[in-house]
């Protein structure tokens, strides 16, 4: 039998991928966060980047750490969860928004929002200003949920650096603000603090898109630029979560790089802005 012969470098990408492999399985295991079906560059990135700022060899090296050193593994979690974000996060999605999603809102008496991915929570907080500018907040409850319970925990204290507001603010005016963003929050020393009265709605709760189940009968579902760092069967699960969660006529909004192609359940929706990848959940197939 002839001997198989492996290109050189070949055995080391081999044993990096089982290396990887078995690291997600371990974070699994040990600590319930679901990052198997990430798609494989993006995570194999981020496990890069722990590696050189840990100094550690290897993967291997970096599973025992994540095994025996919970301190480790926040370390980890924070570089595998991504957590750009910021208000009013592609303004033209919030004009979008105001102008094409809010008059059908009006039409109900009670509105449930599902935030999906919502990290540190600066786009929790900007839905729920534009809400309250139209007059919708009173009767709006918004579920925002993220993996990490690290970064859920400072979307609960919505407190946030003053030197980011500059720009947000002008993401606000863009958005179609119509006040000033300034009204929303409390400055104090190099900090913001929301308002509390943006808070009162809001339930923030853990939640993975991989593992966990429907949250039922949503207006709208919001998860934007998140699903992009799924491989594709896992895209179809969340497409699949997302469907369900909606009542018929629900609103889906996914960020500028996502779509619903592919997806297994786009035939059960129609596109009600294309630029803003904003969907509808179809009366009837």
């Amino acid at each position: 039998m002839t001997e198989k012969v492996v290109p050189v470098g070949e055995e080391d990408l081999d044993r990096q991928d089982i290396e990887l492999r078995l690291l997600l399985e371990a974070i699994y295991q040990m600590y319930g966060y679901d990052f198997r079906s990430y798609s494989k560059a993006s995570v194999k990135r981020r496990v890069q980047h722990r590696l050189h700022m840990s100094g550690l060899k290897n993967i291997s090296q970096m599973i025992e750490r994540v095994v025996h050193d919970r301190e480790f593994f926040v370390a980890l979690l924070n570089d595998m969860t991504v957590n750009v974000t910021e208000m009013f996060r592609d303004p033209w999605f919030y004009k979008a928004f105001r102008e094409e999603v809010i008059p059908r809102l009006k039409t109900y008496p009670f509105i449930k929002i599902w935030h999906a991915g919502s990290s540190t929570g600066e786009e929790i907080y900007s839905m729920a200003i534009l809400l309250t500018e139209e007059g919708l907040y009173e009767r709006t409850q918004i579920y925002a949920t993220d993996i990490d319970k690290v970064v859920l925990e400072r979307a609960r204290k919505g407190i946030y650096p003053l030197a980011s507001f500059k720009q947000y603010s002008e993401n606000y005016l863009k958005a179609g603000g119509k006040a000033s963003l300034s009204d929303y929050y409390t400055a104090k020393y190099d900090s913001v603090i929301m308002d509390q009265r943006l808070k009162k709605n809001i339930v923030f709760a853990d939640h993975d898109l991989a593992t966990d189940q429907v949250f039922g009968e949503m207006q709208v579902v919001v998860c934007r630029n998140v699903i992009i760092y799924f491989d594709r069967e896992l895209q179809r699960r969340v497409f699949s979560l997302f469907r369900d969660s909606l009542d018929i006529g629900g609103i889906l909004c996914l960020g500028s790089k996502e779509t619903m192609r592919f997806s297994g359940c786009e035939d059960e929706f129609e596109v009600l802005v294309k630029e803003a990848r904003i969907y509808r959940k179809k009366t009837r197939i």
